[in-house]
């Protein structure tokens, strides 16, 4: 065995650039995922366990599905958006490639119930288009120097 293979380091261990004054809202995007997660996660347990609790409209549906599909879909997407609110405060790639996703879809889930709720939906989708920027321009930031 060579001694080059005992020196060779993977391409995303390699020193973080600068740190700019955008980490804070990279941090932010971490956080704010972690936050978004639980929710997810909680609102599916609920969906799963106790179903009247969406029960809302006259003929006693909020969405006409099964409701133990949206709890796991829920319960699902919250651990990823767990896991990956995580992997963002560790500086990982996979973690804000799958926050863009993640804030992509929230944007344009915000963008069909922007009708029903105007100032409300209005906010999300700007802090979903912050979240993206700040991972895809500022995510490295993060990043242990070594």
């Amino acid at each position: 065995m060579s001694s080059s293979y005992a020196t060779e380091r993977p391409a995303n261990t390699g020193p973080a650039p600068d740190t700019t004054g955008w980490i804070g809202l990279v941090v932010f995007a971490g956080i704010m995922m972690l936050i978004l997660g639980t929710f997810q996660v909680a609102e599916g347990v609920t969906a799963l366990y106790r179903e009247e609790v969406y029960l809302v409209t006259a003929d006693g549906h909020l969405l006409d599905l099964d409701y133990t599909v949206w709890g796991w879909v829920h319960l699902v997407f919250g651990l990823i958006t767990l896991a990956s609110g995580a992997g963002i405060l560790l500086g990982q790639t996979w973690a804000r490639v799958t926050g863009i996703i993640i804030a992509g879809i929230g944007a344009l889930l915000h963008f069909s119930f922007l009708a029903a709720a105007p100032v409300w939906c209005s906010i999300l989708i700007c802090m979903d288009i912050l979240v993206i920027y700040a991972l895809a321009a500022h995510g490295r930031d993060v990043r242990r120097k070594r």
